[in-house]
């Protein structure tokens, strides 16, 4: 492996992400400072933690990352969940991106596993 573009992980924590900005742009426009920043800020994240982690020196530091993506994961699904809510989208909107955090949460935990044997 080359580099962390190369990880499964990475590139599914981008087309999540990618799919967060996409499915935000229906949000109501008064929510551009509030919910729709939430949601773009925590996608975001999920795929910068792995590349930083990707980048540091010790398999340790690798984890600690790993593990802060795992929680920016659970961050935005709780910002889906609410946008459901409180009606800022309909569940037919969401519920297929909050599938997509699923699945990249079930790759970062194999990746966990495989790093911490």
């Amino acid at each position: 492996m080359q580099s962390y573009r190369d990880l499964k992980v990475w590139q599914e924590a981008m087309n999540l992400a990618e799919a967060c900005y996409k499915t935000t742009q229906a949000f109501p426009k008064v929510e551009t400072y509030g919910m729709i920043s939430q949601i773009r800020r925590a996608a975001a994240s999920v795929a910068a933690n792995i590349a930083e982690g990707y980048g540091r020196r010790t398999r340790g530091e690798y984890m600690q990352f790993l593990y802060i993506a795992q929680g920016s994961l659970k961050e935005l699904e709780t910002h889906l969940l609410l946008s459901i809510r409180v009606e800022l989208a309909p569940s037919h909107l969401i519920t297929p991106v909050f599938n997509q955090c699923e699945s990249v949460s079930r790759l970062l935990l194999l990746l966990i596993r495989s790093l911490e044997k």
